[in-house]
């Protein structure tokens, strides 16, 4: 049994490092961590595998603290690909048809294929070292089926993340009423199995009580995504990229997308505006920069040409993330999109906890309020009206040396550490003295 000063959480989480992107960020930093509080995590994952994006240098976040890492062989399309590591980005259109493909043969999701391999992995392991609680972050929703399955067999609590929302995610698609059905039964179940919840954001818990009348408003809590203070410590490194900015582009305000383009989140409507802008203020050309670091599909490159931009944006490809992190801290002003108003994404607090303003093309919801209360801009995401005079602002205050970031106690109720104490101490709560 686990001695009375370690506490041990079995982490069940497809998405792990090496994968990049942003979907492993939370879930890694709560188990680097998670020592910080007493707790020693074991983190159930796959073999590393084909998929978008490889960082090796966040498994370096987890060098010498106590984390066990397991993996077991993988399930779904990347398996094909593990040779290749990296696959390219499909375009648009081919990543939609096969997203349909996927939902319409698997239920809840193509890494169905994982839960049986997964479950008799942590069953063993359990029999090794006894857990206190069971930690399963979704998507991909199979990670709460194992959670549950996990907890059937060994009657620990069970706590599950939702880091987007289930039924409701706004691209999920449901070929029949059969399919949505099915889903929401699975949630159901799983969520009448666990022990407590938390969503990234209020709009998550709203709809998970709305339609589980048996949970209350005290079966949820919220823990937002965050930034890892740590990644934002000034080195010799990031002080010799922003000397670099200073010295190369002091008069040109750089304007940075960290993140991929996918379903309602695309380029357009920015680059439209900044093709406006310079169409209206032809002096302003090569006094504001868009840097995009992440990967850039072939239709997003025909637009530059279209739009004749060439020379004012600079495509940066996947970056490792502290690499990432560093651009954030050498640009002026941060821009981001999302077109639905239950997302979430990752980046939005990291561009808070690099302290930089924000431009954010959002829809009324809590991110909006989120980037408001940052000091930031908002505008619909398709006002390309909208976008265009919130650049030429920013560039008004840029040149007058007048661009300020969120203020520091808004930063602070991002830091991932102290997030991540938030979490202890609900698993604490769970626990039977």
């Amino acid at each position: 049994m686990s001695d009375a000063a370690t506490r041990r959480v079995l982490v069940v989480a497809y998405y792990f490092p090496p994968m990049g992107l942003s979907g492993v960020q939370r879930t890694l930093k709560f188990v680097k961590y998670f020592s910080h509080f007493g707790w020693e995590a074991t983190v159930l994952t796959v073999d590393p595998i084909g998929y978008f994006a490889q960082d090796k240098t966040l498994l370096d976040d987890l060098s010498g603290g106590k984390v066990r890492i397991v993996r077991t062989r993988a399930a779904g399309p990347g398996r094909f690909f593990a040779k290749k590591k990296v696959v390219e980005l499909p375009s648009e259109r081919s990543r939609k048809f096969l997203s349909r493909v996927s939902d319409t043969l698997f239920v809840p999701d193509n890494k169905i294929g994982w839960k049986r391999k997964a479950v008799s992995k942590a069953l063993e392991l359990h029999k090794e070292t006894h857990f206190d609680i069971i930690f399963a972050t979704a998507p991909p929703f199979t990670d709460f089926l194992i959670g549950s399955a996990i907890k059937a067999e060994i009657s620990k609590p069970l706590v599950f993340d939702y880091r987007d929302p289930w039924v409701d995610y706004p691209f999920k698609f449901y070929p029949t009423p059969l399919h949505k059905w099915r889903n929401i039964v699975l949630e159901k179940n799983a969520l009448r199995a666990s022990s407590h919840v938390i969503t990234t954001n209020r709009r998550v818990k709203e709809i998970l009580i709305k339609r589980y009348p048996f949970f209350t408003y005290y079966d949820i809590d919220i823990l937002p995504q965050g930034f890892d203070p740590e990644d934002f410590k000034t080195d010799g490194e990031a002080n010799r990229t922003r000397a670099k900015k200073s010295a190369a582009t002091s008069d040109v305000m750089i304007i940075t997308y960290a993140g991929v383009f996918w379903e309602d989140r695309v380029p357009d409507y920015f680059l439209r505006a900044l093709h406006d802008l310079f169409e209206k203020k032809p002096d302003l050309r090569g006094r504001i920069e868009a840097w995009f670091i992440g990967s850039f599909r072939k239709e997003n490159f025909k637009l530059l040409d279209l739009l004749g931009l060439k020379d004012s944006v600079k495509i940066l490809g996947y970056l490792p993330h502290r690499e990432c992190v560093r651009h954030l801290l050498a640009s002026d002003v941060l821009w981001m999109i999302v077109g639905d108003d239950v997302g979430s994404p990752g980046k939005t607090y990291e561009y808070i906890g690099a302290r930089k303003p924000i431009l954010g093309c959002v829809p009324d919801g809590f991110l909006r309020t989120t980037i408001l209360e940052a000091g930031g801009k908002v505008v619909s995401p398709n006002d390309v009206n909208g976008i265009e005079r919130a650049i030429e602002e920013y560039f008004d205050q840029f040149q007058n040396r007048q661009l300020e970031g969120p203020e520091a106690h808004v930063v602070e109720k991002y830091n991932r550490r102290t997030l991540t104490g938030s979490l202890v101490k609900i698993f604490e709560s769970l626990i039977e003295p």
